[in-house]
């Protein structure tokens, strides 16, 4: 092992290695003694995981032809003992072709761990059909409406009526079922959808930038909620805060001797229970005893997960604003935490390399998602809630599989800490973003990379796609929101057989034809971006003096 070390320090640790690894070959480069090994993180990657390098078999013969000629034994038993070669049938990979797909710390994926069967379709759910007809028949008496709002609920790849041939079966996980308010929301989702601007290159969206000052730099998480009227930010004081964005203010419950004096057959049994003394703009929450880097409301707007440096996640009240429960797991920081799109389950990512998935009854972990070799940063549950993906400081990006908690997806191609994830609203996609300042994309289905956006020169640190999916919205530390044209980036993707077995990807140049807008800030990096149900891009950042 110290001939590697060596090895690596005298012959590859000058310019004609890839500079997105020369910071691995630093570290590596200072362990001179056996003593230094120990307890070396990146060693230990080293150690226990080979590096994987695809090549093809002509090129593979040729290497090992070369090696044996030059008598270079040693240097053939390190390639061996340390490498995975992943050997294909075919035509050797461009050099382009390479960079692409390589640069995380443990090599490319190897094919396999792209084979298995992922379902990225959505779900349906028959339980809201009969309301929303209801709707449909007596809301607008104009008879072009109803025709209308259907075509927009197919195209958002919305929860449709016909079963998705790619969808899992509907009882592969046990998901919540719909309470009476979450079907009295989602009716007034489809209302809204009625007024939903149908975006495109011409018809870009609004946007409105919500700017933290006086923070401090220490506007560590941000959250809206998927209605739009509340926003949430974690503060590097161990505080979370929570505003309202409408003119209805935040109320607590009343205390329970007054609750008691409540009719609790009456109509307005819920607006009773509310207490207007406590009316206020801002409620903060005070539990944590570290920064707040993690923040994420429920779909119904009853709680919002928060987690910390403390090692914690917590679930807040938003009736109480109080904390419910604390859930403790992960031994270091918690970068990021995340609930389901129905809500009850959550996962959360941080420092001790894993992702854990909770539901928020239970005190211990449902799944633990071991496998990355660096810090998990950040985590997003598909839209049919049955996969999570993670993005991790290892360079690479993960899909979990919430049934087993089996790897099915690992995607390679960043040359930074991953630190933005987004599926499609169809979840045939998926856009992440790191510090390389790339935004790639990636087909679930095939496990290919399918696209890359260049033009941010700084990190990467949020990624959402509009309610339908035409248009891919960025936020960068680089103080800017850009918007891409995500129709056009998907049409037309070469998927063929010999493309998916062999990770042969063209990835075309057009950076500049996606872009469809660049919105620069004063001097506010974008933490957050958000787009309402009628598609209004909401940003939010905390103003940084320079």
């Amino acid at each position: 092992m110290l001939y590697v070390c060596t090895f690596l320090s005298h012959y590859l640790f000058h310019g004609d290695q890839e500079c997105y690894y020369q910071d691995d070959l630093r570290v590596l480069s200072s362990l001179t003694k056996k003593e230094h090994m120990k307890g070396n993180e990146t060693m230990l990657d080293f150690r226990t995981s080979k590096f994987v390098l695809r090549i093809s078999r002509d090129s593979y013969q040729l290497l090992k032809r070369h090696l044996q000629e030059k008598q270079n034994n040693q240097i053939w038993n390190i390639v061996q003992e340390h490498l995975y070669i992943d050997i294909f049938d075919g035509m050797p990979r461009s050099k382009q072709q390479i960079d692409a797909m390589v640069g995380s710390l443990a090599g490319e994926a190897k094919r396999e761990a792209n084979k298995s069967k992922v379902f990225f379709g959505l779900l349906k759910e028959p339980e809201i059909e009969v309301p929303l007809d209801d709707e449909d028949e007596e809301g607008e008496n104009e008879e072009g409406k109803p025709k209308k709002k259907k075509p927009k609920k197919d195209s958002i790849g919305s929860k449709s009526k016909k079963q998705d041939p790619n969808a899992p079966p509907q009882n592969r996980i046990p998901l919540p079922e719909l309470k009476d308010s979450d079907k009295l929301d989602k009716i007034m989702n489809m209302k809204e959808t009625t007024k939903r601007v149908r975006l495109g290159p011409d018809c870009l969206p609004s946007i409105c930038f919500y700017t933290f000052l006086n923070a401090y730099q220490g506007l560590t998480a941000v959250d809206v909620t998927d209605d739009s009227s509340l926003i949430a930010g974690g503060f590097a004081d161990s505080t979370v805060r929570v505003w309202s964005v409408t003119p209805k203010k935040l109320r607590s419950v009343k205390q329970a001797s007054d609750l008691s004096l409540i009719d609790k057959e009456s109509d307005d049994v819920l607006e009773r229970i509310m207490d207007e003394k406590t009316a206020s703009e801002l409620k903060i929450l005070y539990g944590h005893s570290g920064p707040v880097y993690g923040a994420s409301f429920s779909p119904d707007r009853n709680y919002l997960l928060s987690s910390s440096e403390d090692g914690t996640v917590r679930l807040w009240s938003l009736q109480t604003f109080t904390c419910l429960v604390g859930y403790k797991g992960h031994n270091y920081p918690v970068w990021d935490t995340q609930f389901s799109p129905y809500g009850y389950y959550f996962v959360s990512g941080g420092h001790d390399r894993v992702a854990r998935l909770w539901a928020t009854d239970h005190y211990q972990p449902l799944r633990i998602f071991a496998g990355h070799l660096a810090d998990v940063n950040c985590t997003r549950f598909h839209p049919n809630s049955n996969y999570v993906a993670t993005g991790s400081a290892d360079r690479t990006v993960r899909l979990w599989d919430v049934l087993n908690g089996n790897c099915v997806r690992i995607f390679t191609g960043h040359k930074g800490p991953i630190h933005s994830l987004t599926f499609s609203p169809n979840g045939r996609f998926l856009a992440t973003g790191a510090t390389d300042g790339r935004v790639l994309l990636w087909d679930i289905g095939h496990g290919l990379m399918v696209g890359e956006l260049k033009g941010h020169t700084d990190t990467v640190c949020s990624l959402r796609f509009s309610r339908d999916g035409e248009i891919l919205a960025s936020g960068s530390m680089d103080n800017t929101v850009r918007l891409w044209d995500a129709i056009k980036a998907f049409e037309d993707l070469e998927t063929d057989d010999f493309t998916t077995a062999t990770g042969h990807i063209n990835l075309p140049e057009n950076s500049q034809e996606l872009l469809l807008g660049t919105y620069m800030t004063k001097s506010t990096p974008v933490v957050h971006l958000h787009f309402t149900r009628r598609n209004l891009v909401l940003a939010a950042g905390a103003y940084s003096p320079q």
